[in-house]
């Protein structure tokens, strides 16, 4: 899995959807950042999330498990190597859906936490379309309902405080190149996904959540 990752860090440094974003604004608004303000940056993948909260003043560290994306820290998020409280706010964007073990890793994130842990990820659609999601990438785990979502933070010992959900859209053939899904795979994928691709644009559903201790 980490091999696999290292080969893919490039695209996803360069990855337009994940560079930019409403999603994106709002996961660096909810952090709070300025001078004096430190944030845990989990599963960093193209580091898009740090530079911006970088750029607004606050301190970050960074973790991945593959070392190729070149984070601070590598380690998985279901075990953060840093002491309770060691930041102001934890941040995990478009990246749950690959954990093994995402309630442990909320419980990781809350507990590294002093105030509050912003997740953003895709929304679960149906068990189609988590099919599709599995054949172009194998490392694709699960997305997860907003009730879903809750839960988690409710185990974890946090409270949603807020939540906003934005229907993002990415270029299909794009998506499909970032992973080297091609042949067959590939239209396998598009006949599963059926009309979420129009126009050559698949529509992603997107939840951000704000939880608070």
């Amino acid at each position: 899995m980490t091999d696999l990752w290292n080969e893919r860090a490039e695209a996803y440094r360069e990855s337009p959807t994940h560079a930019a974003g409403d999603d994106l604004d709002l996961v660096v608004e909810w952090c709070e950042p300025g001078p004096g303000v430190a944030v845990l940056d989990v599963a960093t993948g193209g580091g898009h999330v740090a530079r911006r909260l970088r750029e607004a003043g606050a301190t970050v560290v960074t973790t991945d498990p593959a070392p190729g994306m070149a984070a601070d820290t590598t380690a998985p998020a279901e075990d953060l190597p840093f002491a309770d409280a060691s930041f102001d706010a934890v941040a995990c964007r478009i990246a749950a859906h690959h954990f093994t073990d995402v309630l442990a890793a909320v419980k990781e994130m809350a507990r590294v936490a002093r105030d509050r842990v912003v997740i953003c990820d895709n929304v679960f659609v149906s068990e189609t379309s988590e099919e599709a999601d599995r054949v172009r990438d194998p490392s694709h785990v699960r997305n997860y309902s907003a009730p879903e979502w809750h839960s988690f933070f409710a185990l974890a010992g946090l409270r949603v405080d807020d939540e906003r959900h934005f229907a993002r859209e990415t270029d299909f053939d794009a998506w499909l190149a970032r992973v080297n899904c091609v042949g067959e795979t590939a239209v396998r994928v598009r006949e599963l996904l059926g009309d979420r691709v129009v126009d050559g644009k698949l529509s992603l559903p997107t939840v951000v959540l704000k939880a608070v201790k």
